[in-house]
């Protein structure tokens, strides 16, 4: 403001012809610039550092030296603008750990014989008997006692499944009672807890995380020096000292110190755009960098919600009676497998029943009276020898890393219910982005168990897989490949706070509102999209280009003009006004920042959009039937040959009727609309391919059900090329619309987003 005013000032007394005033307003300008850039170059000098602001300095000297006030009062205004646009753009955000303790419990009920009595955290000590009520956070580390419990340990492992813990076993704190009150025996203070312990990991992780040297600074080193070799030479060979102030009127930094900040500060508008927030321009220079990303798993790179995966059935009952039994059972628990069951039931158009005599026991589910039928859900009984159809139910839900709700009415097993955390639609193609965008190496780092951690690994082709691992070994893990590479680290929980702080950029999930990891994060997802990780390194590594060209060009041309000064053809006010016009040029090209970066995706048309948004809810209608086809399989592969009759039936049925014709409709409406999106014609053709497998396998399906259905029973004979076809047909079927989802679906718009 006060170079700009001193400047305009100036201007305004040369024209009444006030030149005496006029010189005044200009020195004054020049003096209110020198100041602080002297007390710049001084407190950079101190920390080792060799700084483009040096020749500012030097210029605005010799300005003042040699009389040329209007040359300094404009080297003011440009100095002033760029040092503002630039902490602008680099001011970091204070990495605030309010969200950390504020979720630290302050006060607990201690249990004393009969009586309770509500105490501060810090007055607890080990050997005192703590009450924990229902969603409320474990205060200190205990051991359970009176009885078992459920608990939602997402904040410290990731895990979104809540775990059943037996008594005598011990609890950590941090974690969240997800079912009745229990009873805890400490055995930790507070301040030795674990929870604790994440709150110092992240403090210290933030604590070493080093600053991002300037863009500009990088080229100093060579620029400065070179300056004011040529400024000597120029004044030797002029034998004026007005020459080589010339020279450095023309090589002082605005461009450097301009060019760069106005490229990130539009890097990170535009990225605000699509809802992501970098706190600074620090972060998105880093962003730039990063060509190792580092991924949490649960409400990351999946849902972060269990959803019914599949139902089996135990021969004499349907999926719909299953799926309702458990459904009426689970109306009122707060379970959050319970919420996903009583979902799958309302999904597929069925009501549950209203229950009585409802219990629960934690860790082992719910009982409950249902239309006169003792119904029992969750784990009940696992422990007994289970039947062959159950057993494969059981070996199935520990490869694939799911949880089983097992399902009794009057004391027999009548189905099960495998509840999964599913990976987002979108993982795949953003992985694919991330790799041709110079990520290079991929890494998942989750606190779940090997097997749900190793399936998602294995779909999305990590690089590499860490499971079990603790907060702390999260940060071990993050810092050591951040000795090798720069490192960004994504995740969604409290337990991932200190690895994100530990990243040299942490990139939080932070769609359902304000969380430890997004007061950590340096880059933080407003919108619950994973691929918004792979627009925003998009972005950043476009900015950062665009800053340096833009910063190389301005030394380039700055350099031609500091030429034209040695040689006397410049004098410092021209080169001044001159030095202003290559600050236009530079800035304009800096500008391009704002605009999306190229990608390998197009936006849809509209008539495109309207489709997918159409078969994307066909795909969800017709997932009950592909099920179907797999509880049809299974009714053949355990013999009972007969009541596979019906499902066989009622499989070619859905086949015929709903299957076929969507199958038809995309290849026919949806496939030709994606050619431009997609680049060609040529990129659906592999799924064109499938739609014919697909319809070779229906055909085969609908001769076989027509034999079934004159014989009343399915031929032993036949038994084995049905199942190849059933089985075949299930998991192609998957398989087709998985891609579907990820690769085609996911090109509809950001409709949260301003694009």
């Amino acid at each position: 403001m006060v170079t700009s005013v001193a400047l305009a000032s100036g201007i305004a007394a040369a024209v009444l012809g006030s030149r005496t005033l006029a010189e005044g307003f200009w020195t004054a300008g020049t003096v209110s610039a020198l100041i602080p850039a002297t007390w710049w170059v001084l407190n950079a000098l101190w920390q080792g550092r060799l700084g483009v602001d040096l020749i500012a300095v030097v210029s605005l000297g010799g300005t003042l030296a040699v009389g040329e006030e209007l040359a300094g009062s404009l080297i003011a205004l440009m100095l002033a603008t760029g040092r503002l646009l630039e902490v602008a753009a680099q001011r970091r955000a204070t990495r605030d750990l309010r969200a950390l303790r504020d979720r630290t419990p302050l006060q607990a009920r201690r249990r004393s014989g009969d009586e309770l009595t509500t105490v501060p955290v810090a007055d607890l000590v080990i050997g005192d008997l703590v009450v924990v009520g229902s969603g409320e956070v474990v205060p200190v580390d205990g051991r359970l006692e009176g009885g078992g419990g459920v608990f939602d340990e997402s904040a410290l492992t990731g895990e979104s499944l809540p775990v059943g813990r037996s008594v005598g076993t011990d609890v950590r704190s941090g974690v969240v009672n997800a079912g009745h009150p229990v009873e805890l025996r400490a055995i930790a203070t507070a301040s030795d807890s674990t929870y604790a312990g994440i709150v110092t990991l992240a403090e210290q992780a933030v604590a070493v995380d080093a600053p991002v040297v300037r863009i500009a600074d990088r080229f100093a080193a060579w620029f400065v020096p070179m300056t004011l070799v040529l400024a000597a030479v120029a004044w030797w060979a002029g034998g004026s000292p007005v020459r080589a102030v010339a020279v450095l009127v023309v090589a002082t930094p605005c461009p450097l110190l301009i060019a760069a900040p106005v490229a990130i500060v539009s890097g990170l508008s535009r990225a605000a755009r699509l809802g992501v927030v970098i706190r600074s321009g620090a972060a998105l220079e880093t962003l730039g960098r990063v060509s190792t990303l580092v991924t949490d798993k649960t409400g990351t790179l999946t849902a972060g919600r269990p959803g019914a995966a599949d139902i089996a059935t135990a021969p004499g009952y349907s999926r719909d009676e299953i799926i309702k039994w458990a459904a009426s059972a689970d109306l009122y628990s707060p379970h959050v497998f319970a919420r996903a069951i009583v979902e799958e039931c309302a999904s597929r158009g069925l009501t549950p029943s209203v229950p009585t005599d409802v219990r629960e026991d934690p860790g082992r589910g719910a009982t409950a009276t249902v239309d006169g039928h003792v119904v029992a859900v969750g784990r009940h009984g696992v422990d007994t020898d289970l039947p062959d159809w159950a057993a494969d139910v059981r070996a199935r839900a520990a490869l694939e890393g799911t949880a089983v709700a097992w399902v009794w009415v009057d004391t027999r097993l009548a189905g099960a219910v495998t509840l999964a955390d599913p990976m987002r639609s979108d993982a795949v193609r953003t992985v694919r982005r991330l790799r041709a965008g110079g990520v290079r190496r991929l890494v998942l780092l989750t606190g779940d168990n090997a097997e749900a951690a190793g399936q998602i690994a294995a779909a999305l082709g990590l690089d590499d897989v860490k499971s079990e691992q603790s907060p702390s070994d999260k940060v071990d893990v993050v810092r050591a490949e951040g000795r090798l590479a720069t490192t960004a680290m994504v995740g969604d929980g409290v337990n991932d706070a200190p690895a994100l702080a530990a990243a040299d950029v942490g990139i939080a999930l932070a769609a359902q509102g304000r969380t430890a990891s997004s007061e950590i994060a340096e880059v933080v997802l407003t919108t619950d999209r994973f691929d918004r990780v792979a627009d925003a390194m998009a972005i950043a590594r476009r900015a950062r280009r665009i800053a340096v060209q833009s910063a190389a060009l301005g030394m380039v041309m700055s350099i031609a003009a500091m030429a034209a000064a040695a040689a006397g053809m410049l004098p410092p006010a021209a080169g001044a006004v001159l030095q202003e016009c290559i600050d236009v040029l530079v800035i304009l090209n800096a500008l391009r920042a704002l605009r999306a970066p190229g990608s390998n995706r197009g936006r849809p048309s509209p008539d495109a959009q309207r489709l997918i948004r159409r078969f994307a809810a066909e795909h969800e209608g017709l997932r009950e039937g592909v099920a179907n086809i797999r509880s049809a399989a299974d009714d053949l592969a355990n013999g009972r040959l007969d009541d596979a009759v019906t499902s066989l039936t009622r499989v070619d049925h859905f086949v015929q009727t709903d299957l076929l014709p969507h199958e038809h409709a995309e290849e026919g409406l949806l496939y030709p609309q994606l050619a431009i999106p997609l680049g060609s014609v040529e990129s659906t053709a592999a799924m064109s391919r499938m739609h014919g497998e697909i319809d070779r396998l229906s055909w085969r399906l609908h001769r076989h059900v027509e034999d079934a259905a004159k014989l009343g029973t399915v031929a032993p004979d036949r038994v084995e090329d049905l199942l190849a076809c059933l089985y075949g047909l299930h998991e192609l079927l998957r398989l087709h619309f998985m891609v579907e989802e990820q690769d085609y679906f996911t090109l509809l718009p950001d409709e949260s987003a301003k694009a």
